[in-house]
């Protein structure tokens, strides 16, 4: 099963966590021109079985345009490099799709590793080792005073971004989301919410990352992400207690948004997030029973356009959309 879909530490409320590595190739100029992005994909093609973990190479200019945008919203590639990239470019991926490298985005390699729920130090050891091998078949840009080079300053030293992706949405109903996030930024560490075009927090969700990656281990990355989600966690816990004693208003509240989650004919992608940010929080609290973890992760994944066309096999316009996510709705929590 799919990382996206499974269940980790803590996946009530940290949905996932990602590591990243930004690596470039010794002996290669930083912004590569096709040709030389062609030698270098061609290289890393020629080695794909001695890097292993059953890593699969596929180039963008090979992909259609609702396979591209479902590794969007995985996580597994961001919009430019999917997009805006000329469609040049190519990742390698296995079948878990745990384990993605992006080849020729702002640096010649991005190393990434996902899990699901707050796995940190498990994610950085996979990451490392990855790492490690592609670093001693191909060799890095390496100085000995700053550490890994990469594209953007910003980037040298560790080259490492962690993440991790946290589900906040009795801060948020109890008004608590600003008091803690301000504390947060005290300790050096970004957090950003998930927005949609319109500027407003969409279902909840944040994102916690690292800001520094000069003059830090990774070691010292990751405790510094773990000693802050760990915060927010007992925070949102906290809040989760204080709602569950609400009784009939908490349980009327999930229930409504369930029932219209249900019994819609047609729902944006946003709404749905919204809606479904709230029976989520009913299934943790054990409130509502008539959805599993599995159907949870299933409709997060599936409400998004490119995955919902993945699933039905067809390409849609944004109206039908939202009519096929309605259809989608009822179809998984019916399984």
């Amino acid at each position: 099963m799919n990382w996206y879909l499974q269940s980790g530490k803590e996946s009530d409320i940290a949905i996932n966590t990602r590591i990243r590595f930004s690596r470039n190739i010794q002996g290669y100029n930083f912004h590569l021109i096709p040709k030389e992005l062609q030698e270098l994909e061609n290289k890393i093609k020629d080695n794909i079985y001695q890097i292993g973990y059953g890593l699969r190479f596929l180039k963008l200019e090979d992909m259609d345009d609702i396979t591209k945008l479902s590794l969007v919203e995985k996580g597994l590639i961001n919009y430019n490099f999917a997009f805006e990239s000329g469609n040049i470019g190519a990742i390698l991926v296995n079948d878990e799709e745990n384990v993605c490298i992006m080849i020729g985005e702002d640096d010649h390699l991005k190393i990434q590793v996902f899990s699901s729920g707050l796995e940190l130090e498990n994610t950085l050891n996979l990451a490392i080792e990855i790492d490690k091998k592609i670093e001693d078949i191909f060799g890095y840009c390496v100085s000995k005073q700053y550490g890994y080079l990469t594209a953007c300053p910003n980037n040298i030293g560790t080259g490492l971004k962690a993440s991790v992706k946290l589900h906040l949405p009795a801060l948020a109903k109890t008004r608590n989301t600003e008091k803690v996030l301000e504390a947060i930024n005290n300790f050096g560490i970004n957090i950003k919410g998930v927005y949609d075009e319109e500027g407003h927090i969409v279902g909840d969700m944040y994102e916690v990352s690292n800001k520094k990656t000069l003059g830090i281990t990774e070691n010292e990355v990751i405790q510094n992400i773990k000693i802050v989600v760990e915060k927010v966690i007992k925070q949102e816990r906290a809040a989760r207690r204080f709602l569950a004693n609400e009784g009939i208003e908490v349980e009327d509240l999930i229930y409504r948004n369930y029932g219209i989650l249900t019994n819609c004919k047609k729902i944006t992608m946003e709404e749905a997030q919204n809606l479904l940010s709230t029976v989520k929080l009913g299934v943790d609290l054990g409130i509502l029973k008539e959805l599993s973890d599995l159907q949870i992760q299933k409709l997060y994944l599936y409400i998004q356009p490119g995955n919902l066309q993945k699933y039905f096999g067809e390409q849609y316009e944004r109206l039908v959309r939202e009519i096929k996510r309605a259809e989608m709705i009822k179809q998984v929590i019916n399984q």
